[in-house]
């Protein structure tokens, strides 16, 4: 939608330079962004006499006069092919499966218009990739976070899309992740049910809701305990989701209090002074939140046949589970 913005012409402006005079108005907005505006007949002059478009920078101004501004909402750039190295798990025709470094978007929006997946998978797929995403997201059936790495599929064409989009509605697709939150969840094994929505306080994070939101559910289980003099450090746990929401993972390990180790919207920056040493350093260090799209599992949407694909851990994760493994609590793995 287009932003829409009304200035009404002060005493001290009266006979000055339209261009000018909003200018002054909108201090972020440039001289000459004002001036092609103008001339792309986005400004009108509001009279009670009657609706004027004005598209002269050099018009003079009155005292009192109401204008309205219309700003486009900018374009984004449709995505070009970039030759990014990815690693694929598995291709054909029909689909492909990519493992997800941590740092790489998925598809381009504002801010990130250049070096997501989108981009490496129109070089390395050309024009074989799925339509119903539209011209920024071709063959993107779900997504996963920039700093979380991992599994995902991609379809090439319009069947295969509406085949795995009909999984995923359905929750019939396998997904599980591998993470490591703080402290020790309890019970070690459990469900975690609650609607996920916008965080009206902040519109960057999702949190649980109690009215509204989206039904979201995770299952999850405690592979690994970390304990340092009796406090708790951390815990290795396995996620399955039911459903697939925003920050679903994230966002129910933080309501449980356990957040994810380096989460930087979810988690506190803050680790206590009680823990020390290179178990403080590891947690301290680590950047992103800890986080891995380990396992993937579907039928494929044109042969039926099941596929399960499974993830190594990247190496950071990998190193701060190696960092950790002097705090293993004895028998947690099981």
């Amino acid at each position: 939608m287009n932003e829409i913005i009304n200035i009404i012409v002060p005493d001290d402006a009266a006979g000055a330079r339209l261009d000018k005079t909003l200018s002054g108005h909108l201090p972020d907005m440039s001289r000459a962004r004002i001036q092609a505006l103008i001339k792309e007949n986005c400004l009108t002059l509001c009279a009670s006499t009657g609706d004027r478009i004005i598209n002269s920078p050099s018009h003079s101004v009155k005292f009192g006069e109401h204008y309205r501004l219309e700003v486009p909402q900018p374009e984004e750039p449709i995505p070009q092919p970039e030759d990014i190295p990815l690693t694929v798990v598995f291709e054909d025709e029909h689909l492909i499966v990519i493992d997800k470094p941590a740092g790489m978007v998925v598809h381009p929006a504002p801010g990130n218009t250049s070096g997501t997946l989108v981009n490496a998978l129109l070089h390395h797929c050309g024009n074989s990739l799925s339509g119903i995403g539209g011209v920024k997201r071709p063959g993107i059936v779900h997504r996963i976070d920039k700093d979380t790495s991992g599994l995902l599929v991609v379809a090439k064409n319009d069947k295969a899309h509406h085949g795995l989009a009909d999984q995923f509605a359905s929750h019939s697709i396998e997904r599980k992740y591998h993470a490591v939150c703080k402290g020790h969840p309890r019970p070690y094994h459990g469900r975690i049910e609650g609607n996920i929505g916008r965080n009206p306080h902040d519109r960057k994070k999702m949190t649980v809701v109690k009215a509204g939101g989206k039904h979201a559910v995770t299952h999850y289980r405690t592979l690994n305990l970390y304990q340092q003099s009796g406090t708790a450090l951390a815990a290795h746990i396995e996620c399955q989701l039911e459903t697939g929401r925003t920050h679903q993972v994230r966002v129910h390990m933080m309501h449980t209090g356990h957040a994810l180790i380096g989460d930087p919207l979810y988690a506190k920056a803050s680790i206590g002074n009680s823990i020390k040493g290179e178990a403080r350093t590891a947690i301290q260090s680590f950047k992103r939140q800890a986080l891995h799209a380990k396992s993937l599992g579907f039928e494929h949407p044109i042969s039926g046949e099941c596929f399960k694909f499974e993830s190594e851990l990247p190496y950071d994760l990998s190193r701060l589970l190696d960092d950790l493994s002097g705090y293993i609590v004895a028998g947690s793995n099981n």
